[in-house]
């Protein structure tokens, strides 16, 4: 089953939670509290979205946790790879090269094709379609063009 992890599930509810927030600076605790995930996680969490550019973070009274830049400006891939790494369906499909079977491999070109088709559909939804209403959100890829997609 391909599925998105725990923590970048996380991260994701996290990022959705600063959004809604605005500029207003949230503190760690705060934020594990209104997400209801343990306070550990979420430290660890900020630090990779704060490494990766996507949070910024003040120090002091009144200090804690902000979105680096507007939330339709960060693309949901953008979170998932601060903490799962570069995305791809295969490990061909993210570095050439680090497979012994890819000279005679034959789907290897179609695995990029649907790596590039998953990339394009996580780049086109926003954190700002993901705090939105979900009755509000309306998908900006169609089904045919993801399938265009070429690698």
């Amino acid at each position: 089953m391909f599925r998105l992890s725990k923590l970048a599930d996380y991260a994701t509810v996290l990022m959705a939670c600063l959004a809604e927030e605005g500029s207003a600076p949230v503190s760690a605790q705060a934020l594990a509290e209104r997400t209801r995930l343990e306070a550990p996680t979420v430290a660890k969490l900020l630090k990779q979205l704060a490494q990766a550019g996507l949070v910024v973070s003040t120090r002091g009274a009144n200090g804690g946790y902000r979105l680096a830049r507007a939330a339709d400006a960060i693309a949901i891939a953008d979170i998932i790879a601060a903490i799962e790494g570069p995305l791809g369906m295969t490990e061909c499909s993210i570095h050439d090269g680090l497979c012994g079977r890819q000279h005679y491999c034959t789907v290897s070109s179609n695995l990029r094709k649907i790596s590039a088709a998953v990339e394009g559909a996580l780049r086109a939804v926003t954190l700002a379609d993901m705090a939105a209403p979900p009755r509000q959100w309306q998908p900006r890829i169609s089904v045919e063009r993801v399938g265009a997609v070429e690698a």
